[in-house]
C-alpha cells in the first residue's frame, strides 16, 4: 500500500541543494494513485501512498510529508477526517481531489484545512502544477515569517498582519488556510478595487489560464464566512473587490 521513491531530478522542487520534497498521496483507487505517484516522481518528489483513512494518518505522522494530495472518498473514515487529524498533528498544505463537483464538499474541504481541490476526471499536468504552486506558497510564508516585523494593514475592523501570517476581525483572531491568506492579500493591496478571476488566479494560484475560476469562487466563499461576506463585493461576470470603510 506505501511506497518510497527516490529520484535525484528534483531540484525544481527543492528548497535546499539535496532536499527533496515529500508528497502523501491518499487515495483507494489504484489506477488514479498509480499515475499520480508516477508523475509526481516523475517531477522529482519522494512519494508514498496510503489507502485508506488511518493508514493516511499513521503515514503523515510517521513520514512528515510537505504535502498532501488527498481524496475525499476514503474506506476507513473519510478524507475530511484525515484532514483534520493530520491537521492537528502539524500544519501542511492539502490538495483535495473530489469526484463530485459539488461546492459543497469543496466548501467543508476549504473549512477543515485544505488549501486547494481538484475534481475527477483530471490532467496529472494541472495536478503537477498545482502541487507546485502550494509548496511556493508555503515556501513564500516561510520567507516572511523569518523577517522582521512589518507592519499591520487595518482596513476598518480588518487587521492583517503580514510578517505572522495572522488575521484578526474586531481584535479576534480569524485562522485562514495559507491560500485564503494569500487571496486576502491580494485583494487587501487594492481595496474596493475590482480584481477578475483571472487576476486572482495569477496573482494567488500562478495560473496563466482560466481553468480555476470555481476554485476561486470557492476560496471567496470560504474566505467570506470567516471574515464576514459583507467585505467581499462581487461584481458579477468580473471577480471580486475588498469592500473598506469609507473614508
Amino acid at each position: 500500500m506505501e511506497q518510497t521513491h527516490t529520484s535525484q531530478s528534483g531540484a525544481a522542487a527543492t528548497t535546499t541543494p539535496g532536499a527533496q520534497r515529500r508528497v502523501l498521496v491518499v487515495e483507494d483507487d489504484p489506477t488514479i494513485v498509480d499515475a499520480i505517484a508516477a508523475r509526481l516522481r516523475a517531477e522529482g518528489f519522494l512519494v508514498q501512498t496510503a489507502a485508506d483513512g488511518p493508514a493516511a494518518v499513521d503515514t503523515a505522522e510517521a513520514w512528515q510529508p510537505d504535502l498532501l494530495i488527498l481524496d475525499i472518498m476514503l474506506p476507513g473514515f473519510d478524507g475530511l477526517e484525515v484532514c483534520r487529524r493530520v491537521q492537528a498533528q502539524r500544519p501542511v498544505p492539502v490538495l483535495m481531489l473530489t469526484a463530485r463537483d459539488d461546492e459543497t464538499d469543496m466548501l467543508v474541504g476549504l473549512g477543515v484545512g485544505a488549501d486547494d481541490y481538484m475534481t475527477k476526471p483530471f490532467s496529472m499536468r494541472e495536478l503537477a502544477a498545482r502541487v507546485h504552486v502550494l509548496l511556493r506558497r508555503v515556501e513564500r510564508a516561510a520567507i516572511a515569517a523569518s523577517t522582521p516585523r512589518s507592519g499591520i494593514l487595518r482596513l476598518g475592523e480588518l487587521e492583517i498582519d503580514h510578517a505572522q501570517r495572522r488575521v484578526r476581525v474586531k481584535s479576534e483572531d480569524v485562522h485562514l488556510t495559507p491560500t485564503e491568506f494569500d487571496l486576502l492579500v491580494c485583494l487587501a493591496n487594492t481595496p474596493r478595487a475590482v480584481l477578475s478571476r483571472e487576476q486572482l488566479l495569477a496573482e494567488v494560484w500562478d495560473w496563466a489560464d482560466a481553468s480555476g475560476t470555481r476554485t476561486v469562487d470557492s476560496h471567496i466563499k470560504a474566505l467570506r464566512r470567516k471574515i464576514g461576506a459583507e467585505r467581499i463585493r462581487t461584481v458579477h461576470g468580473v471577480g471580486y473587490a475588498l469592500e473598506t470603510p469609507a473614508p
